[in-house]
């Protein structure tokens, strides 16, 4: 297996997951076969339970795993379908090792976070690295692992993230911040990963931001310099740096971010703001990362595009190219739209309908019977009054319900537990 390491630093929602999906989307387009890890330091089993004002929506797997959005990003880049064990938090990980010391696996062991954390970090890494993502069932080649974690800079007060990818048979993220007590452990299981990896296996890859500030509009390689400087303070060394920046870099900031970063000026790669994330993985192959990769990691590619990335610049350009404009109407209040309102709170019943009204889309519960509802978006509690209002008025189920409601319905259409 090789294994590329990819770490994020100086602000926190740099695009490290944009990055991650982008590379391992052209490592696909070399026939190479990719799958995905996100990990996360909280200590939540899951993500069912965040409030989606903090985190976003849940995204729902196929196997009914409940995880970060950052996953379906994966699946969209990379035409594949992920399990809930390819999203490890800091809550699965305990749970894990403390489930073996109440079997007594460990045979009387003082249980610590090195190795025993640590350990079961890195072997749930490599099993989820062979499960297989694609409708071929083979084992993946490589596999992207995205870890949030806080990293703080005590003198410059600068946040990082640590992302770890692997190659090859194994390509893998470990993004988001790095520094907090709950991220430390997967620091540290990486640092310890890449001596098992070995260096011709292992490479790292380091995102970081170059703010440009308008009073001088210099762009500024301080940040990127103490972020590389931190990140090897953690024993994690980058092979290629990823800058973010507004616009493109400059080549004289380029070339001071290779001195002071101690990586030669090809090894610094720039990715500025661009009209649409799907540009990304063309930006990155333009700058030479598939001959990269292929050097570093003696990979069986060739240089040369391949068929997927020229379909992948075409959509792109279609998707910039878009002439229709689609209003959509998100969450209003379906109680606000029952004829009860009219006489309640007549205002806030015709602004609800006028909404409505001038959507072409609407995303929500409403009457299913409803002439103007052309998508229904079913989703936990939603998804459960949308079935049970079905069976009630078209299946005849008078008595259909969600066990969450009355845990005794005698038609007990879905399961609360």
């Amino acid at each position: 297996m090789k294994y590329i390491l990819v770490t994020g630093g100086v602000i926190s929602g740099i695009g490290k997951g944009i990055i991650a999906s982008s590379i391992g989307t052209i490592l696909k387009s070399c026939g190479l076969r990719v799958t995905a890890i996100k990990i996360d330091p909280y200590i939540n089993i899951d993500a069912g339970t965040f409030s989606p004002y903090e985190h976003g929506e849940v995204f729902v797997l196929n196997d009914g795993g409940e995880v970060d959005l950052d996953l379906g990003n994966y699946e969209r880049f990379l035409d594949i379908n992920l399990y809930k064990d390819n999203n490890i938090t800091t809550g699965k990980i305990y749970q894990h090792v403390i489930n073996k010391e109440r079997r007594g696996d460990f045979l009387g062991e003082t249980v610590q976070v090195v190795p025993h954390i640590t350990d079961a970090i890195q072997e749930w890494v490599m099993n989820q690295a062979k499960v297989s993502v694609d409708s071929n069932k083979e084992d993946p080649q490589i596999c992207v692992i995205e870890a949030s974690m806080e990293l703080f800079f005590i003198s410059y007060c600068l946040a990082g993230s640590l992302s770890i990818q692997f190659s090859f048979t194994l390509l893998s993220l470990l993004g988001g911040t790095v520094g907090d007590i709950e991220g430390m452990a997967f620091v540290e299981a990486f640092r310890q990963f890449q001596f098992k990896a070995k260096k011709e296996n292992f490479c790292n890859i380091h995102v970081s931001l170059v703010p440009q500030p308008c009073a001088t509009g210099e762009q500024k390689t301080k940040p990127t310099q103490n972020s590389v400087r931190s990140l090897r303070g953690l024993g994690l060394s980058p092979d290629l740096i990823v800058c973010r920046s507004s616009k493109p870099i400059e080549m004289s900031v380029k070339e001071k971010i290779s001195m002071f970063c101690h990586v030669s000026p090809e090894q610094v790669v720039c990715i500025h703001d661009v009209s649409s994330i799907y540009r990304v993985p063309l930006l990155l192959e333009e700058q030479g990362v598939v001959k990269y990769f292929k050097e570093r990691l003696d990979l069986p590619i060739s240089d040369c595009s391949s068929n997927l990335l020229y379909k992948w610049k075409a959509m792109t350009d279609r998707y910039e190219k878009l002439q229709k404009i689609c209003s959509i109407a998100l969450y209003i209040d379906s109680i606000d739209l029952e004829p009860v309102m009219k006489a309640e709170d007549p205002v806030k019943f015709h602004e609800a309908w006028q909404k409505l009204c001038l959507a072409e889309r609407e995303l929500m519960g409403y009457n299913r019977k409803h002439a103007h509802v052309l998508l229904l978006i079913g989703i936990c509690l939603g998804m459960q009054l949308a079935v049970i209002e079905f069976a009630r008025n078209c299946l005849n189920l008078e008595d259909a319900n969600s066990t969450e409601f009355e845990p005794n319905t005698p038609v007990p259409l879905v399961s609360g537990l």
